[in-house]
């Protein structure tokens, strides 16, 4: 379970993803078994959710990681790249951005 707090050794992503409400459910599907089956278990990895709006036009996802190298290399690697071009196909367009948290209340 993500635990927002201001730690600077975290590294924050937050993706937003652009679909359809007709692709919702199946980007979710596919995000939901990435996430199940193989990024929860790179090195790294501490947490995440997957948050949908009520039009189910966007879908953000939240993850932490140990550190940022180890986000990237879960994106570099072969098994997220094919993932990848799967889930661009359910959306219009997604953008992983990486932050570090400034504060929380």
């Amino acid at each position: 379970m993500p635990n927002i707090a201001i730690n600077p050794d975290i590294q924050t992503v937050v993706t937003t993803f652009e679909t359809s409400p007709g692709a919702c459910q199946d980007l979710l599907d596919a995000l939901q078994d990435a996430y199940a089956t193989f990024i929860s278990k790179q090195p790294g990895f501490i947490a995440a959710g997957l948050h949908v709006n009520d039009a189910q036009t966007r879908i953000a996802n939240y993850s932490q990681w140990a550190k940022r190298d180890d986000f990237l290399a879960m994106l570099r690697s072969s098994e997220m790249r094919r993932r990848n071009r799967e889930i661009s196909e359910l959306c219009r367009s997604f953008e992983p951005v990486l932050y570090d948290v400034a504060a929380t209340y």
